[in-house]
This record gives C-alpha cells, structure tokens and sequence, in this order.
C-alpha cells in the first residue's frame, strides 16, 4: 500500500452575522420548504428566539411549529423522544435546529430517522452500534448555534449518551452535515459564563486536535467507498484552526469575563465557525475520545450555568480536562505544530525550558483563568474510577484513529492519572 495523496472538504453553506437569523425564512424559502419544524431545547425556548423565527416564516408562506423537548447532552431516550414527535406531527419538509450541539445533534438524529428505515442504535458508531449507513437523502437542515463552541452546524456528526451502556457515542455520515449554518452572534449575547467557558473550551480543542491530529498522508491509500469525513489533518484545516486560535487568544477572556462585550462574543462565534469547519474535515482525537466516557459516567457534578436537576458534565469541559495530558502525550509526534499551536493561542506566554511543555501551559493557564475545574477530581472522578473511564474511552476508535501518535489502554489510564489534578 502507497500513502493517501488526496484529502476531502465538505462544509455547510454558510450565514455569518448580525441578524443573519432573521433571514431564514427566506433561506428555507429556497429549498421549497412548506412546514418546517424548529427544534430546541426548553432554556433556548424560553427566550423567545426559537418562536420568534418559526413565527417570521409565515411572511413566506412556511407553517412552522417549535419542538423544545430536547435535553441538554442528548440521550438515545431524548433523541428517541424528538424522533417520535416528529414523525407523530410530521410529514416537514425541512428542519431548523435552534440552540447549542444538544439541538443540532437532536435535530440531526431527527432528520436522519424520519427520512430512513431503522432504529437510532443500528446507526450508532462501531463498537457500540452496527455503523449503519443511511440508504436515502436527508431533508435541508438549517443549524442555529446559540453557543459558542461545539460546531455541530458544520459537521457531519451527532453526538448522545446511551443510557444503559453509560457511554457517550456518535452518528457520523456526510449526509447529516446541515444544508445551511446560520451563525447570529446576537444569539449568543445570553449565554450564561459559566457556559461561554465550557462550550470555548470546545472551540479551542477543536482547534487544536484537528491542528495536532494525524496527517492525511500518514494514512494508507483509501478506496473511494473508503473515504471519512474525518480525514486528518490537511492544508484546508490548518487555515481555519490556526485563525480560530488566533480569535480565541484575544476574545476568550474577554467573553467570559464580560458577556455584553459584543466584539468578543463576534469572535467567538466566528472562532466556533472556523474550528468547526476545520474539525469538521480533519477530526479529533485523544482529548475528545476521553470526554465521553468522562460525561457519560458522571457521578454528582453540577456546572453553573447549566439547568439544574440532572448531574452533568458539558461536553466541552469534559474535553478540556485531559487535554493538557493529552497534548504532552501527542506531542513527540508533531513537535513544530504544537508548538506552533501555542505560540497563536498565547503569544504572551514565555517559552518554557523543555517545548514540550509550551502547549500544555498555554491550556492550563487558560482553563485557570476561565473557571474550568482542577482536572477530572474537579468534577467528582477519583483513581479507582480510570479503568472504567479507559474502557469508555478505548470505544472510541474513530477519535482515537486521529491521534497524531498511536494509543493503548496503557497510556490512556496514564494520561487519565495525570489528569486527576492538573494544577
């Protein structure tokens, strides 16, 4: 076998900007959308937003109705909820997802199952479900995001919780990529800071790991019917996760610290958007590969700004707390890029003594600044808890696939010890 020479880009159409939400019943208008239905979680609900667009679209002649049943880190049950009612109230001719990853990934399982045969596990990802593919067109899906981090509106995958294995698992397949993201900073000017911190650490791993991940031309040649969207890391997005790094060195700290900041919380959507499309093509790996079983084992942690009620830990700041471990272990892989990665996201920072360390700094120094809790003891896990985290985490053979180095369970539970405390 030779080396990949050819690497693939896929990406949403794309509306940027203030206001940009007020169009989209001129959007759907195009797709020849009749009745739509908007999907969102109820805080979204609550703010009036989700109405205020589905109540817009009648100025085009679109009837539109708004489901906010989605629960905040979606669950096989959740999904399994919005698929009913929307196959219940159906037939739509389009969907529109209003809220952070929790909406759009819903909306996504929801397109997927009212336009194919099949029950959600069949098309979960392998090891934990069969990978099935689906065999017919998906509806036009506009993504809405109204927080800054997680992506979903550029990306070719959903992401859920499967109860009863208590493992966070994946669909991915090209066609689940939205048709249109329509990205309103406006939208986010809401958003609480304790989740301005949480979902920016998402960005900014993104970034790092499609930055860091494995080249696409350290893969074997692939077939055609082979191709993923995850395809490692490419000259396409290197541009946008460089540029997203360079958006969140200068308005992260700003976003949290002052939410009305309407330059900063520009940035942050457009850092989202940047490292979503990069991500989005190249993948992740390690940092994300952990994040899930860190989430889907929890125990009786409660994020501010987070509804109350349930014990969670949000996605981005399950990824963020093994990623300066993670990033030491990638390292020896791709010395310069991480490096690189540093120096755009902290051009402050001094450099240390042993490089090695410059990125894992830069993280920590952030994740201090921002409130992210002291490594995953921070959030209720203890040494006796890392055999299960590793065994969640080993499920995760997609991400792991894109790690720049090669992974065992050896030095997963390493990474994990290391990760107790970080600080």
């Amino acid at each position: 076998m030779t080396n990949e020479t050819v690497f693939t880009y896929g990406a949403p159409q794309l509306k940027f900007g203030t206001g940009a939400a007020d169009e989209i019943g001129f959007d759907l208008a195009q797709y020849g959308a009749g009745r739509v239905l908007v999907v969102t979680d109820p805080g979204v609900a609550a703010t009036g937003g989700p109405q205020r667009i589905a109540d817009a679209m009648k100025a085009y002649g679109i009837e539109a109705a708004v489901f906010d049943g989605v629960r905040v880190e979606p669950t096989d049950a959740s999904m399994r909820h919005a698929v009913e009612h929307a196959r219940e109230t159906g037939p739509y001719d389009a969907y529109v997802a209003v809220g952070g990853g929790s909406s759009i990934d819903t909306a996504k399982a929801v397109n997927l199952l009212t336009t194919n045969e099949g029950d959600l596990a069949e098309y979960l990802n392998p090891p934990v479900g069969a990978g099935r593919a689906p065999e017919r067109p998906l509806l036009p899906l506009v993504a809405v995001p109204t927080t800054t981090g997680t992506g979903a509106e550029s990306t070719t995958v959903c992401v859920l919780d499967v109860l009863d294995l208590r493992v966070k698992t994946g669909i991915s397949h090209p066609r689940m990529r939205p048709a249109l993201a329509v990205v309103d900073p406006e939208l986010t000017m809401s958003q609480p800071s304790g989740v301005t911190a949480s979902a920016g650490m998402d960005i900014l791993c993104h970034a790092l790991e499609s930055y860091t991940a494995r080249p696409y031309d350290d893969y074997e040649r692939k077939r055609p019917e082979q191709r993923v969207p995850y395809c490692g890391a490419n000259p396409v997005s290197d541009m946008w996760a460089e540029k997203s790094l360079s958006l969140l060195s200068r308005s992260f700290r700003k976003a949290v610290r002052d939410g009305d900041d309407r330059q900063a919380r520009t940035d942050m959507a457009l850092a989202a958007t940047f490292a979503g499309l990069g991500f989005g093509n190249a993948g992740v790996h390690i940092p994300h590969a952990n994040a899930y079983p860190i989430a889907g084992m929890v125990k009786d942690f409660h994020p501010d700004g987070y509804p109350g009620g349930e014990a969670m830990v949000p996605h981005g700041m399950s990824v963020s707390l093994t990623a300066p471990e993670a990033f030491r272990f990638t390292y020896q892989a791709r010395p310069e890029r991480h490096v690189r990665a540093a120096e755009l996201l902290d051009p402050r920072l001094d450099r240390p003594n042993d490089p090695a360390e410059h990125l894992p700094l830069a993280v920590l120094s952030l994740m201090r600044d921002i409130g992210i809790p002291d490594g995953i003891a921070g959030v209720g896990y203890a040494e006796g808890d890392i055999p299960g985290l590793v065994e969640g985490t080993m499920k995760q053979q997609r991400l792991l696939a894109t790690s720049p180095r090669p992974v065992d369970e050896e030095s997963v539970a390493e990474i994990f010890r290391r990760s107790l405390r970080l600080w």
